[in-house]
């Protein structure tokens, strides 16, 4: 097993233009069968599982790894449409998810190393870590996951995984508010070795429904004024937790908070039959794709 994992690359700019077709994907936790179908159905993909998205911008929100059958391939499967996409002028982007942050640190502190006291290996595999993943994965999925950025602009989108005022907290005091200043945050935070800040960061990263409660709205004003953007979109907490309707399949992306926030975590690794991946556009939700196939257009 692999006893490192490499530095992340330096982070380069994340606020880009609205593209003609923003897709993005919530949380997948290695529901690889089902991300393949959504991305088939929404034409992002061929029945081989390569790009035929076109100039089409995708995005995935985080959390690969972790409860489902193979967060690996889930992986690998992203970094190939990637590749592919930029050959073919479009373009693919993944964020950074609190999971990978959780595989990262089990990893790098095992629970046989003497630094794992605060348990990060048995954190990990409580919260859904699957060895199988922990077996399989290599040096470049390893290189490929600390370099994800936390945080993507693009047009009047600002996008991450959680939420949570995390982004928030990671801006130094004196740094003028933006997107790359949180990526280069976390980027050296992933780059050490100390074990408390890890573990600070894994805490932060967990919070949830910050933008759910009756401060929710003054928090989303004051994210989208540092950050910039009109609306923020991500995944982290499963839609039907945020409602309170527990096992039930969430259809639709959830638009909350005055109608500022988007959840898109539609639980496809925790209920069989859920499962969407959503086209935004400048005025929001424009169409969902869902598991099993069936389509909503505005």
């Amino acid at each position: 097993m692999l006893n490192e994992r490499p530095a992340p690359a330096a982070v380069v700019s994340a606020e880009m233009e609205m593209p003609g077709a923003l897709w993005v994907v919530g949380d997948v936790h290695g529901a690889l069968g089902k991300l393949k179908l959504l991305l088939l159905r929404s034409g992002l993909s061929d029945f081989s599982g390569s790009w035929s998205g076109g100039d089409a911008h995708l995005v995935f929100l985080g959390d690969y790894l972790d409860r489902g059958e193979d967060g690996v391939g889930v992986i690998r499967l992203i970094r190939t449409l990637q590749r592919q996409a930029k050959l073919a002028g479009g373009r693919v982007d993944a964020l950074l998810g609190n999971h990978e942050v959780m595989f990262l640190a089990a990893l790098l502190f095992r629970h046989n190393d003497p630094r794992d006291e605060l348990g990060f290996y048995e954190y990990w595999h409580s919260n859904g870590g699957q060895p199988r993943d922990m077996a399989l994965i290599e040096p470049g999925d390893l290189s490929w996951m600390a370099e994800r950025p936390a945080m993507l602009r693009i047009g009047p989108w600002l996008l991450q995984h959680a939420d949570s005022a995390m982004y928030l907290k990671l801006m130094s005091g004196d740094a003028a508010g933006n997107v790359n200043t949180v990526n280069e945050a976390v980027a050296r935070k992933l780059a050490g070795n100390s074990p408390q800040v890890w573990q600070e960061l894994m805490n932060t990263f967990a919070a949830r429904f910050a933008f759910a409660g009756p401060d929710g709205g003054a928090l989303v004003k004051e994210v989208l004024s540092t950050f910039g953007g009109e609306r923020i979109v991500h995944g982290h907490t499963p839609i039907n937790l945020l409602l309170g309707t527990a096992g039930e399949e969430p259809g639709a992306p959830l638009t909350y908070a005055g109608r500022q926030c988007i959840d898109t975590d539609s639980a496809m690794a925790y209920i069989p039959g859920a499962g969407f991946i959503t086209r935004l556009d400048a005025g929001g939700v424009a169409e969902v794709v869902t598991y099993p196939p069936m389509s909503y257009a505005r």
